[in-house]
């Protein structure tokens, strides 16, 4: 395997072994990086020399056998939208631009302190409002699998440089679907911890919806970045003091009960995708794991009207916040975030959509009393175009089945690729677990990826 695309958990291993330095490694990302750029378009900005001499400080630990972080010398890379204080903070955004921030989001102190190599920021919409990857401050990111496709949103510039191989982890953040979506569209793994399960900063360290997390090229990748950021932190009221440590060792599903719903009550799911879901079943069943077809009352109406309450009291008025009803700030959005933001404030009653949160949960909480895990697909479709305009909403997110489980937001929800539609684009599932149940998606994610066998092998990275 190129160096470009090796795992976090490989690369460390050879960093311990010395076979492989982390000045080497930064360079083959780097150089990557310079390669697919051009084309890919999903890194803000790179600190090369900062990069630098982070990697040669953990070469220098390694060779003297000193004590290293759990990601020492492990090259990663920011969403841009998690802030660090005194660098730029621009939301993707043409009013944000040139804006420099004055806090640093826990999870990057924690990266750090960990002995990673942040050598760059990956892009996102404008305020994370899209399931795709273009604005008018950044220009269009494009999937490394098809550039006429997206790579997904909002975490798209994350997916694509882990697909492309110019880094080797990255951040993202999921309010309705954003660290999964990319993941599923870029073919790799990512994790929707539980509301609280990783600690934010106002205003969404509150909202239930949304969720930081890591993305990578593995289950353990995933679940060594997750270890990492996880955990109570003083700034942030909401977060747990448990502290849920998650692995992605592989271990027998024998004894396990997994529930898949192929259409979670009413998305129109291509077949491809019902196809290669119906491959992971298989899947689980050959891991040992019994597994059952169920049926869930949900469908993309319902979540619509459950979810747009939440959304018009929550994310609404913080895009609102930055136009304060100016006509010409309102003007200089993009056409998907005034979109977002008017399907937003149409919303309807907030106590009523808490009510309607509550009726929508109880019958997964049901279900979920006779199985350990659920698994569903994670997008309805083979891929969006790289500049779809997203300005229809309900249309929009009525193909993406990741909303549900930010509603039910106290789920972890592990996303893994499934197989490779005929466009190019690869397909996903969700592994969902029950309420605050992080290890058992992981652990049924590390019995699936060994059993499928697809991104674990070196041919599974597209070719740029």
């Amino acid at each position: 395997m190129e160096l470009h695309h090796l795992t976090a958990t490989d690369a460390a291993a050879r960093f311990r072994r010395r076979d492989l330095s982390p000045v080497e490694l930064l360079d083959a990302v780097v150089a990557r990086t310079a390669a697919t750029e051009p084309l890919i378009n999903a890194v803000t900005e790179q600190w090369l020399d900062e990069a630098l001499i982070a990697a040669r400080a953990s070469e220098g630990r390694f060779a003297r056998g000193e004590a290293t972080g759990a990601l020492e010398g492990i090259p990663l890379m920011l969403k841009e939208e998690q802030p660090i204080a005194g660098r730029t903070a621009e939301e993707g955004s043409l009013l944000e631009r040139g804006h420099i921030a004055d806090q640093t989001h826990p999870i990057v102190d924690r990266i750090q302190a960990a002995g990673a190599v942040v050598h760059g920021r990956t892009t996102t919409p404008e305020y994370c409002c899209a399931p795709v990857t273009h604005t008018a401050l950044w220009g269009v990111t494009r999937n490394p699998w098809n550039t006429a496709c997206t790579p997904g949103g909002s975490s798209g510039g994350s997916g694509a440089v882990l697909a492309a191989g110019s880094t080797i982890l990255a951040t993202g953040s999921d309010i309705g679907g954003s660290i999964r979506i990319p993941s599923s569209f870029c073919g790799v793994v990512g994790f929707k911890p539980p509301f609280a399960r990783v600690p934010g900063l106002a205003p969404f360290n509150s909202d239930t919806y949304c969720a930081d997390g890591p993305m990578g090229r593995s289950v353990a990748d995933v679940a060594l970045l997750q270890n990492v950021i996880s955990g109570p932190w003083a700034g942030d009221a909401a977060s747990l003091r448990e502290v849920a440590t998650v692995s992605g060792a592989v271990s027998s599903l024998v004894g396990m009960r997994i529930a898949v719903c192929l259409d979670l009550g009413g998305y129109d799911v291509d077949p491809v995708v019902m196809a290669n879901t119906l491959g992971v079943a298989a899947a689980l069943r050959a891991a040992g794991a019994v597994v059952e077809q169920v049926e869930l009352p949900w469908g993309p109406q319902r979540v619509l009207e459950t979810s747009w309450p939440h959304f018009g009291a929550v994310m609404g008025p913080f895009i609102e916040s930055f136009t304060a009803g100016d006509p010409e700030r309102t003007a200089q959005l993009m056409p998907y975030t005034r979109a977002f933001a008017a399907a937003a404030a149409a919303g309807g009653d907030f106590v009523a959509g808490l009510e309607a949160e509550s009726e929508f949960y109880r019958p997964f909480g049901e279900l979920m009393e006779r199985f350990d895990a659920l698994v569903c697909p994670t997008i309805a479709t083979t891929g969006l175009d790289a500049e779809e305009p997203c300005t229809d909403s309900d249309a929009v997110f009525a193909q993406l089945m990741t909303l549900p489980f930010n509603v039910i937001g106290r789920v972890p929800v592990l996303a893994v690729p499934s197989g490779i539609a005929p466009n190019g684009v690869p397909t996903g599932v969700q592994i969902v677990g029950r309420t605050f149940d992080d290890a058992t998606v992981f652990r049924v994610g590390a019995a699936l990826e060994q059993e499928l066998g697809l991104w674990t092998d070196p041919a599974w990275w597209p070719a740029l």
